[in-house]
């Protein structure tokens, strides 16, 4: 269960989400960014067990994410033309264009498997099909994991307020955010890195960063004309266009990992949520639903997250029941915000739970309705 609040004793504060702007500056002066979060008490026995590197089942998993893939993408292109081809294209687009969205997110924490050059190989893989510069990527999601939503300082806020529903609903076809990543692809490439990415991108890196959209930016040229050559659509359908057509299940699952909840908080349970996917979402989304669980201890690999989940959750929010309900309850939140983009949703901790640490709530104080 959740209780919802408002901030509505006090005059709501225009959010400045640039990594460079007042906000940002203001995160680091006040002690938000970089600070000491909350932890549920787990004993080191057990923790390192959870944190146990194992390759077999990430091997296993990723077998069959390679093995289907493979396998509904020689079915699209053998029936190119027809329209059996569409089943088999749909399932290709979701292993493409969202499965590797927790994929790179995995193997850039190095958890997945126990054998590094396996997360790399993956890793790299995955950045490629979701359009995300693996070392751009690497040092933004560091960031996002230091100052999980603190605004202007984490580069990764799906939903800001007040949230742009326009741009939500075109990105379930990647639209935007497939765009936005061509933009930056070509910038890299030319050899410059914007002022927000140099903000958290090591002087040491940035090499890489450029070397990495030259050889990307090749391959869509080549691809590119292949499709001119043959005069097909075919090769874009195989690279590329699935980034857009098969991006809805990485955004649906996405939006709930934050959307609607406090920002400005040094608690992953007031600015995370863990919701209960059916075992299809689960695959795809390599357990990341387990959402809260993941940000409190980010080295426990995907596949122990359902062992944590049930070992911490006596001081967790209780879990939400479906993804059905997680929209039931943040597509509301996102209305209200709208018109008070201080409005979130305040978890509710069972009886059992270590009290929330308020002293850096995002704007000091808030009402109940």
């Amino acid at each position: 269960m959740s209780a919802t609040v408002a901030a509505n004793d006090y005059r709501p504060t225009k959010r400045d989400y640039s990594l460079i702007g007042r906000d940002a500056k203001r995160a680091v002066e006040i002690g938000l960014s970089a600070a000491q979060w909350y932890h549920t008490d787990v004993a080191r026995k057990q923790m390192k067990e959870l944190m146990k590197r194992d390759d077999s089942p990430a091997i296993r998993d990723t077998l069959i994410w390679l093995g289907v893939l493979i396998l509904s993408g020689a079915g699209g292109a053998l029936l190119w033309g027809s329209w059996w081809c569409v089943p088999f294209f749909l399932v290709y687009g979701v292993l493409y264009g969202s499965s590797t969205d927790s994929r790179w997110h995995e193997c850039g924490h190095g958890t997945a498997f126990k054998t590094q050059w396996m997360n790399n190989a993956v890793y790299q893989i995955a950045c490629f099909m979701i359009m995300r510069n693996p070392v751009t990527w690497r040092w933004s999601h560091t960031r996002h994991h230091t100052d999980t939503v603190i605004v202007g300082r984490d580069p990764e806020i799906a939903v800001m307020r007040p949230p742009d529903l326009a741009r939500l609903i075109l990105n379930f076809l990647g639209i935007l955010d497939a765009w936005q990543a061509m933009i930056d692809m070509v910038r890299n490439a030319s050899g410059r890195l914007s002022a927000s990415e140099q903000s958290f991108i090591p002087e040491m890196e940035r090499h890489r960063a450029i070397r990495v959209a030259r050889i990307w930016l090749g391959i869509y040229v080549a691809t590119i004309a292949l499709a001119v050559y043959f005069g097909s659509l075919l090769p874009l359908m195989l690279v590329g266009l699935p980034r857009l057509y098969g991006a809805w299940h990485h955004v649906m699952t996405g939006l709930l990992q934050h959307g609607g909840l406090a920002d400005n908080v040094t608690d992953h349970r007031l600015n995370s949520r863990t919701v209960l996917m059916n075992p299809v979402s689960r695959f795809i989304y390599w357990n990341m639903n387990y959402h809260v669980e993941h940000h409190m201890f980010p080295m426990v690999p995907y596949h122990a997250l359902p062992k944590l989940h049930e070992l911490i959750k006596h001081d967790l929010p209780r879990a939400t029941p479906s993804i059905l309900a997680g929209y039931r309850e943040m597509l509301p939140a996102f209305l209200r915000q709208l018109r008070n983009e201080d409005y979130f949703i305040k978890r509710e901790l069972p009886p059992t739970a270590q009290p929330y640490r308020e002293e850096f709530h995002a704007q000091g104080k808030s009402a109940a309705e």
